[in-house]
């Protein structure tokens, strides 16, 4: 068969069988005209190493592969010094992504390295050079109050048991006596994360890091109000949370609850962004004596929040 009718059959490109027959791994006969005459051998030869280049193995170590071909093998990796080729290609790789982690891994360190860098004030009081999570962007949508935690005052907390920061078991049924302020938050950002798509646009959504700072800032007079204990709950990680509680200097615990399985026992209000997992809706409870003795819902500006909630046990004494 004339060169074209090859490639079509092997589905590869002319210059492509030229190539390989340069480099010896396929060898037509001539006819009396001096064209190449291909077989339906050199079909397959060139087949198997099509399939191999797409697997990764280069051309040129495709060699084993056919020499099995040509002895007979119903397979070209059928004997050992193909199955060494695998190896090898195998190596190769490994090699390549050992290389690629380290690269991301130092990328990643650079990243996080300037995303902090770039989130702090400056020495001499400056704005720093990107806005941080402790801000609050002017514009965001003010969140209107639908009723959701209506039901809430005077329900039990459930004998649901968290995972603190601190490491302890936090069980919400056995708080202690005295009044425990808990804020439920949907997630806290951190400089070298992005927020989820059109996060400042969901009502209520922005604000949880300014709000956990309003919390520290205010928490020794929280205690003296007559809050007992304070936390911060969310559906994120203990891990996550930590460094939230570390970076921020937060004075009290945060609770994980990945499955959101307060808000399915109490009906509390979620949300989700941007077909993300399902998030707690801001809102605080006051809790005085395992029972929900107030509720603020919906909570805006939450960087004033914690002030709110000041005022409110100051009032409430």
């Amino acid at each position: 068969m004339r060169i074209g009718d090859l490639a079509r059959q092997a589905r590869v490109t002319t210059k492509a069988v030229r190539y390989y027959e340069s480099l010896g791994l396929i060898t037509p006969d001539r006819l009396a005209n001096g064209y190449r005459d291909y077989t339906d051998n050199d079909v397959r030869l060139v087949r198997e190493i099509r399939n191999l280049g797409q697997l990764g193995i280069p051309v040129e170590r495709t060699r084993p592969f056919l020499e099995c071909l040509a002895a007979g093998g119903e397979h070209g990796d059928d004997c050992p010094s193909s199955m060494a080729g695998y190896r090898e290609a195998i190596d190769d790789l490994t090699r390549r992504i050992d290389g690629l982690t380290a690269r991301r891994a130092v990328l990643t360190a650079h990243l996080r390295a300037s995303a902090y860098r770039n989130s702090i004030a400056t020495p001499d009081g400056g704005e720093p050079m990107t806005r941080t999570h402790e801000q609050l962007p002017p514009g965001l949508p003010v969140p209107e109050d639908d009723g959701a935690a209506d039901h809430l005052p005077g329900l039990a907390l459930p004998g649901l048991a968290l995972t603190a920061t601190d490491g302890r078991t936090v069980r919400l049924d056995e708080l202690g006596p005295g009044r425990t302020v808990i804020y439920l938050y949907p997630l806290t950002g951190r400089p070298d994360v992005d927020l989820p798509e059109g996060w400042d646009a969901i009502p209520g959504a922005r604000g949880c890091t300014p709000e956990s700072c309003g919390f520290r800032d205010h928490h020794q007079e929280l205690l003296e109000a007559g809050a007992e204990r304070v936390f911060g709950l969310s559906s994120q990680d203990s891990a996550y949370q930590r460094e939230v509680v570390e970076r921020l200097g937060l004075p009290f615990s945060m609770l994980s609850d990945p499955g959101l399985s307060l808000a399915d026992a109490l009906g509390l209000p979620t949300f989700s962004a941007g077909g993300g997992p399902r998030l707690f809706k801001r809102l605080t409870m006051v809790v005085r004596d395992g029972r929900i003795e107030h509720v603020f819902y919906p909570v805006f500006p939450p960087d004033a929040h914690a002030g709110e909630v000041l005022g409110w046990l100051r009032g409430s004494a």
